[in-house]
């Protein structure tokens, strides 16, 4: 197989844009990701394109990767529309990697896109709820937001986590965010007000969820040797994980760990040669704050019982020993589903390369980063990690 890298990437400000198209998303992230290639870079040039999108609000189902690839210029290459729920990007990236490692491909693109604000807010309670088991959990009642309030509960119950440590996450990447400018939030959170916020569903509440989001982001691989005619700095994406779990939460064995996490970043680790110790940074998806304590466990960062210690001890805060989601997150940076697993990698690759927007943010020294991009409540995951090439 071949060496991996990305050589550049690209991100919208992730927001409520409801006078933008999802086109003129996708272009803007794209020109992005053009312009960060340090040494010049054309999209007459791409071989294959894989776009994650969802659909919420509809508004383009057919053909939808040659319209997303269209509006970003990429004509003639292929294109690939991947559905994972708000795993959809993260596997465009999985997809990417297998393209250029193969020999398949030269030039590979991942990203996603999503759009939001199309659709009143109780048509878009509709669409989020595809992503889990319709027949078993929407239909019966259920939604995103209690489902991880079970898991939340359950760990809750079986480890002594504590709520403050769970709204804990909302506040620290929430303080993150602050300093990202493509953030959708960037006021700070203070933990007495966070546990004040109006009820979500028990033990959340509005502070323990991520927000709705319009957004895209692209990022542009290929082959070692190639990235040497586009940048002397390119970042290598040594690990590669996916895997799929019961879809619905009661299928499971446990709901205080994701076994399609665990078993993703055992691929990963294990194609990087490396252990979770040796990870600088961490881009995880914290779609609610529990999804953050348990990917603390799942990704090997501490044992399941301790997860909650590491918000408390202020282990993954920046200037912590392993810094999580400094992008502020889902919760703080936003979460358009479809356009979130890239917009992970984009965050890495320039933490990797020394060249996070704000210097106040930057991970000093990052040698090696981990991306985590979870589809529903953990019936789909994608982790892959990252490595400086300085």
């Amino acid at each position: 197989m071949r060496r991996v890298a990305v050589i550049g990437a690209g991100q919208t400000t992730y927001g409520l844009f409801p006078e933008s198209t999802l086109k003129e998303l996708v272009a803007d992230a794209a020109q992005d990701a053009y312009r960060s290639v340090d040494k010049g870079f054309s999209p007459q040039e791409v071989d294959e394109v894989f776009v994650g999108n969802l659909g919420t609000g509809g508004s383009q189902l057919g053909n939808f990767a040659p319209l997303m690839v269209e509006a970003a210029g990429m004509l003639g290459a292929s294109a690939t529309h991947v559905e994972n729920a708000c795993a959809s990007s993260g596997f465009a990236f999985r997809h990417a990697v297998a393209a250029i490692a193969s020999g398949r491909s030269r030039i590979a693109v991942a990203g996603g896109v999503e759009k939001m604000s199309d659709l009143p807010r109780e048509r878009n309670r509709l669409w989020l709820g595809v992503s889990g088991d319709v027949e078993w959990e929407r239909l019966a009642g259920t939604n995103f937001p209690g489902i991880y309030a079970m898991m939340a509960r359950r760990h809750m119950h079986e480890y002594g986590t504590r709520k403050q440590d769970i709204t804990g996450v909302a506040v620290k990447n929430r303080g993150h965010a602050v300093a990202n400018p493509k953030a959708q939030f960037r006021k700070a959170l203070e933990l007495e007000s966070a546990l004040r916020a109006p009820n979500l569903a028990a033990p959340f509440c509005l502070s323990d969820a991520c927000a709705m989001t319009d957004g895209a982001s692209f990022a542009i691989l290929c082959d070692w040797e190639t990235a040497k005619a586009f940048t002397d700095n390119p970042v290598e994406v040594v690990g590669s994980g996916g895997a799929i779990d019961y879809v619905a939460i009661h299928d499971r064995p446990s709901m205080s760990e994701l076994p399609a996490a665990r078993k993703a970043a055992r691929q990963a680790y294990e194609m990087a040669g490396i252990t979770p110790d040796d990870i600088s940074l961490a881009e995880v998806h914290d779609c609610f704050t529990i999804g953050e304590i348990l990917a603390y466990g799942d990704l090997g960062f501490c044992e399941t019982k301790d997860a909650g210690r590491l918000i408390a001890e202020g282990v993954t805060r920046l200037g912590g020993r392993r810094p999580v989601n400094v992008s502020g997150g889902l919760i703080g940076k936003g979460h358009p589903i479809g356009a979130t697993g890239t917009g992970q990698i984009y965050e890495l690759f320039n933490q990797l390369r020394g060249q996070a927007r704000d210097p106040a943010r930057q991970v000093a020294g990052a040698a090696y980063g981990l991306a985590h991009n979870v589809g529903g409540s953990g019936g789909s995951v994608a982790v892959h990690i990252l490595k400086a090439y300085h």
